[in-house]
């Protein structure tokens, strides 16, 4: 193969239905199907430290290695890290696939904090996927390289696409009809924001991947949310196709409490919200009662930074209340974005010339 290098820039995106919960933990299967919205890099700081939400990465395959390897954010990363074990499952997928066997070196980077419910092994997951595929001269489609992210992170499947975004459960064993497909296109209803509220950049005590276990485990709750999340996620179609917000900020905030609902039903509890979580939630349903009708929407991912979701119409007024509650570090406004794109020469992260990562 020729030693060429290939980045890419990805995504995280924002469930609006959640998964939590496999039925194949090697596969990553869930219990229910999904819907989110993948969100664009470029972001308007409103408060705070400025976070583009993003993840870039560069992928080289060559024999001049003697070794697969990772870095990420500046780190050599030990190959039985969990976050290396994900990268190294999907590549490996994609070189028997490809039916290559030379060694990757990958360098990735994240602009937003990782472990904290901001989905950073999504963006991470999807990015590795799409860049890795083109390097190999894989062209494949959108359904086969959501299988493969998916396979990685399970919501990685979802930002492998753009705009409002549905995972398929499937009910196949080998998971072949569980994969993702875009529901809406991003201008599709381009008026949609996530004010994504950053309260804490500390690594999320509570494993996701364990949690979910936990919850399937011993959760009574979690039988319940799998008997009404069907419903929810015809109620958001619905609210989708007819773009009525009201509808869709209430399905959004019931399947947030519901999931969260679940997690604490967990043995151990797990508990992601904190106080400020606690006092955002109390913020919004204040400004939707002053409306009179729901103008915005909070969901929380495995993680206390809330999500918060409106339309350009209320963007100022969400904001202007948000930042009277203490103890926010960053407040930034995301739009709908693309899935994965390939960068330029200039944007890579190796020297191809000594195999090293670039410093910036």
């Amino acid at each position: 193969m020729n030693d060429v290098v290939y980045t890419g820039r990805g995504t995280p995106n924002v469930s609006l239905i959640k998964y939590w919960g496999k039925r194949d933990e090697e596969l990553i299967l869930p219990y229910n199907s999904s819907i989110s919205m993948t969100l664009d890099w470029e972001t308007q700081t409103v408060l705070g430290k400025q976070f583009k939400l993003f993840t870039k990465t560069s992928v080289i395959f060559s024999d001049r290695l003697s070794e697969d390897v990772i870095y990420m954010d500046g780190a050599k990363m030990d190959p039985k890290d969990p976050e290396a074990v994900e990268c190294f499952k999907v590549i490996n997928i994609l070189r028997e696939t490809a039916k290559k066997n030379s060694r990757v070196m990958i360098v990735t980077e994240n602009t937003f904090p990782v472990a904290s419910g901001l989905a950073s092994s999504a963006s991470c997951i999807a990015t590795l996927v799409y860049t890795a595929s083109v390097a190999l001269d894989l062209k494949l489609d959108d359904k086969n390289l959501s299988i493969i992210a998916r396979i990685g992170s399970g919501n990685a499947c979802r930002s492998i696409l753009g705009g409002i975004v549905k995972w398929e459960k499937g009910s196949s064993k080998d998971g072949s009809d569980s994969y993702s497909h875009v529901l809406h296109t991003l201008d599709y209803w381009p008026e949609l924001l996530d004010l994504v509220v950053v309260v804490s950049q500390s690594a999320k005590k509570e494993d996701s991947r364990v949690g979910m276990a936990n919850t399937v485990a011993t959760s009574d709750l979690y039988k319940k949310r799998l008997e009404v999340v069907d419903g929810y996620i015809t109620e958001l179609e619905k609210a989708l196709k007819e773009k009525d917000f009201d509808l869709l900020s209430k399905v959004v905030m019931k399947d947030s409490n519901n999931t969260h609902a679940v997690m604490l039903d967990t043995t151990p509890p797990i508990l992601y919200l904190n106080d400020i979580s606690r006092n955002i939630i109390g913020a919004i349903n204040q400004i939707n009662k002053d409306k009179g009708k729901n103008v915005c929407a909070y969901t929380f991912e495995s993680g206390p930074n809330p999500h918060i979701i409106t339309t350009e119409q209320y963007k100022e007024e969400v904001i202007d209340r948000l930042i009277k509650v203490e103890g926010m570090q960053s407040l930034i406004s995301a739009k709908l974005g693309n899935g994965p794109i390939l960068l330029g020469d200039s944007e890579s992260l190796i020297n191809k010339d000594n195999l090293q990562p670039i410093k910036h």
